[in-house]
């Protein structure tokens, strides 16, 4: 019965983000938390989506990974409960809690059952509100995480990723993979996880989105009784940083038979007037689809790679445009060169059939990705983080149509430089050749 409930609550919004418009309802809480809504009542099931601003990057100096670790333990005993026993009464009325963290922003995603609402709300509240943080949970988990940094220690995908990063954000928090180091996480102690967990669930903070068997007076009451207890305030958020790109390829030596090459260099933050028109362009040259310039001039023609593509990361304090492929280590610098060549050719604009198709996919994806209360919920939030309008999804479309051959040309000029593009290969493609 469960199953049958929460496979309807995931067809309902697929269904109807295609066929209507969706009606999101603004909410204020009695004690001031904001919350936009989508009611559904045919179904007796609620998804809800809590962001907190800041996540991972809010680690302290000589703390990092002390978030991760946090948030990774908050399911592991609350109030009176141990882990076990937790994780049996969450079982028991058959909820769904998942806590996670990014560097931009820490989650919680929770799903329950109408008739179990009040009872699954009431225990999420002492996860987040009265969590125990025993040491030997810490330990137990801090194992993980260290397992975790192992295996990244030896994976091309991380390395590439990790040495990117490194030197493009040097001391900011970006420039540190949020799970920490052996060192810094060894050194962790419960203290310092008792001060992450208070810098980050904060109600300034807070960013919430509900769809699902539930009214905006409901709602309203739910979240003053499971986040109003938190602290108001918690310490400033990093400053933005610049990438410190400067076109350079670098190598990192790894015996494997196949070179990672992760590439990008400064992008568009997501609330520049200009941003649909560079998804848009984005999605021309380096999307999901086969048809996309890098597939078409790297894969097809060349046979350099089986898979490559591009995409905009517009992060809370920088902004990138990233991409990524992996070929053979002989490969790699014919990859380096073509994808450089491409760049500078996508700065010169795209043809009017280019621009038709993208948008033709785009506007006809865009509903595919309301599959789910909890999806929807998801977007809800994220509309609200990137400031969007309440209305966004009933005209994203139209914005994605009313873009121009000439705003495409001028976007691509602004924002395609091939000689700022980064690499970092990981593997061992010998020497460059001259003309790299």
């Amino acid at each position: 019965m469960i199953r049958r409930i929460l496979a309807a609550a995931a067809i309902w919004l697929g269904a109807s983000a295609a066929a209507f418009a969706v009606d999101v309802q603004q909410v204020t809480s009695p004690g001031g938390i904001h919350a936009w809504l989508v009611e559904e009542h045919s179904i007796p099931f609620t998804a809800l989506e809590i962001r907190f601003k800041g996540g991972a990057a809010l680690d302290e100096p000589g703390k990092r990974g002390a978030i991760n670790l946090m948030v990774a333990t908050l399911e592991e005993g609350a109030g009176d409960m141990d882990a076990r026993s937790f994780a049996a009464a969450r079982e028991g009325l058959a909820a769904s809690y998942q806590f996670d963290v990014f560097n931009d922003t820490m989650s919680i995603s929770a799903r329950f059952l109408s008739e179990n609402r009040d009872e699954a709300v009431a225990l999420l509240r002492q996860a987040v509100i009265d969590p125990r943080f025993d040491q030997s949970a810490i330990d137990r988990v801090r194992q993980q995480v260290l397992s975790i940094i192992t295996s990244d220690a030896t994976d091309p995908n991380r390395i590439a990723g990790r040495t990117f990063d490194a030197m493009a954000f040097g001391d900011h928090p970006y420039g540190a993979n949020r799970n920490g180091t052996a060192a810094s996480v060894t050194a962790l102690t419960r203290d310092d996880i008792v001060t992450a967990y208070r810098n980050v669930l904060t109600r300034e903070r807070i960013y919430v989105g509900a769809v699902g068997d539930i009214t905006a007076d409901e709602l309203g009451a739910m979240l003053d009784s499971l986040l109003g207890d938190l602290p108001a305030t918690g310490p400033a958020l990093p400053a933005d940083v610049v990438p410190a790109i400067d076109g350079s390829v670098t190598v990192v030596d790894f015996d494997t038979p196949q070179s990672v090459i992760l590439f990008g260099h400064r992008g568009i933050r997501r609330d520049d007037p200009d941003y649909v028109t560079a998804y848009i362009l984005n999605e021309i040259f380096g999307g999901s689809g086969f048809n996309s310039r890098l597939m078409e001039e790297v894969r097809e023609k060349r046979g350099l790679t089986y898979s490559i593509g591009a995409f905009l990361a517009p992060m809370n304090h920088s902004e990138m445009i990233y991409g990524q492929a992996q070929t053979a280590n002989e490969r790699a610098w014919d990859t380096v060169r073509v994808v450089r060549e491409e760049w500078g050719r996508i700065a010169q604009g795209v043809t009017q059939d280019e621009l038709d198709e993208a948008k033709t996919y785009l506007t006809g994806a865009y509903p595919l990705r309301f599959d789910g209360n909890a999806r929807i919920a998801g977007i809800l939030v994220g509309m609200q983080m990137a400031k969007l309008p309440v209305d966004y999804i009933n005209t994203r479309n139209d914005l994605v149509n009313a873009v121009t051959l000439d705003d495409i040309r001028r976007v691509a000029k602004r924002l395609y430089h091939p000689d700022e593009l980064q690499f970092v290969i990981v593997g061992q493609p010998g020497e460059a050749p001259a003309d790299n």
